[in-house]
């Protein structure tokens, strides 16, 4: 069951006043749910992030280490209201021992290291090696990491104080030009659980109840038009769902349409709700009959799948290396896993997660062993042309 803070409680309990360097929704204002997965042993942590009320969870999983004491993967961010459920967990299992930064690209992540690290002044800092910032590559004590007990993960999980109970591999660096893509995977043998950053995702028929917790970004992606008014029920809410989650995949799917930007203004001076909550009634986007098939077909009944940026922007860079890397964490016997976005737990086993990455080895997206509509491709591939050209990025490989 989740846990989350009751209507009586303090709304201090979800401020978070570092919000301006990763100025993202809901901004200074943090809900913190946790959900035991596993009895006594692992759990997530959800906030919610997004941009234009395209809002999704951002998540954290503790694990209980056999000794005593915590692990901690990918923090977020440690506001009253998270500090006071994982002490809870501190009460009962020990002290958090260690806190993993995964990834070198994600500053979603990146950001949160430092606050949680110095709200446990106690615990070992382990991070994804080849660290790095843009525009100007910073020392880590600059970003808030702690100088004295910071470290690089070892090479080899037996060389890392808990690899008495978890392995893991990285996948990359990748090189992209402005920066490079890393992503460490975990697996905790005792539980059989993979613990993952971006590399794969399942999609939720429902929306998560880290975004139900304020249905508005829902609502509003509900919407038809800019004087569209929408009704708060379950229906319209699955509805805003599903369309959050083409637009955070895609960007912009196939199935959007973009108002002209002096219809969109006048439409604006038509809406009902003007107030500065609903961008002053701006809603620059149509939906064309049958979007419904392009969620249906990303969430294809729930299966894992490599989100779309990844496979046209990033891993398409190293297919290579991601393979290799995805045949390493294919051979642990795990039956769980919890990325750091969109559903989790999801229950999968290794050969289900090595065909997410088939669509590095088909000829044709339409050969992958789970196809995703070309047509829903457009932006990104535009993108992936564009810089590609420049010399932005390096081309992609086959």
């Amino acid at each position: 069951m989740a846990k989350q803070a009751s209507l009586t409680e303090d709304v201090r309990d979800w401020v978070w006043r570092y919000w301006l360097p990763v100025p993202l929704y809901p901004y200074g204002r943090r809900r913190t749910l946790r959900r035991e997965v596993v009895q006594d042993t692992i759990w997530t942590f959800d906030q919610l992030q997004g941009i234009l009320y395209v809002t999704v969870p951002i998540r954290m999983t503790v694990v209980k280490l056999e000794a005593g004491g915590l692990l901690v993967y990918a923090p977020v961010a440690p506001t009253r209201e998270c500090l006071r459920l994982m002490q809870e967990l501190v009460a009962v299992h020990g002290d958090v021992k260690y806190i993993i930064l995964p990834t070198v690209s994600g500053l979603e992540h990146k950001v949160f290291v430092g606050p949680f690290a110095r709200a446990f002044p106690q615990a070992q800092v382990f991070i994804a090696p080849n660290q790095w910032s843009f525009p100007l590559n910073l020392p880590l004590t600059w970003l808030g990491f702690p100088r004295d007990r910071t470290f690089p993960l070892p090479a080899s999980s037996e060389d890392a104080p808990f690899g008495d109970e978890f392995d893991y591999a990285t996948l990359g660096p990748i090189q992209l030009g402005l920066g490079q893509f890393e992503e460490v995977a975990f697996y905790h043998r005792r539980s059989q659980s993979l613990l993952v950053t971006d590399s794969v995702v399942s999609v939720p028929a429902e929306p998560p109840a880290i975004v139900q917790l304020d249905p508005y970004p829902l609502l509003f992606h509900a919407k038809e038009s800019a004087t569209d008014v929408v009704a708060d029920t379950l229906e319209n809410r699955r509805k805003g769902w599903r369309r959050i989650a083409l637009f955070a995949f895609y960007f912009r799917p196939s199935a959007l349409s973009v108002v002209p930007f002096g219809k969109s203004v006048l439409d604006a001076m038509k809406a009902g709700d003007r107030s500065r909550k609903a961008y002053l009634g701006w809603y620059p986007f149509a939906w064309n009959p049958g979007w419904e098939r392009s969620f249906e077909a990303l969430r294809g009944g729930g299966h894992l799948f490599v989100a779309p940026i990844l496979q046209t922007l990033i891993l398409n860079r190293a297919p290579e290396e991601t393979l290799a890397w995805a045949d390493r964490v294919a051979q642990w016997r795990f039956h769980r896993i919890l990325p750091c976005h969109f559903e989790a737990p999801i229950e999968a086993n290794p050969a289900q997660f090595r065909r997410a990455f088939h669509f590095l080895e088909a000829e044709s997206p339409s050969e992958a062993t789970y196809p995703l509509p070309a047509e829903d491709f457009g932006l990104l591939k535009e993108l992936e042309t564009a810089l590609s050209k420049s010399g932005i990025t390096p081309p992609v490989k086959r």
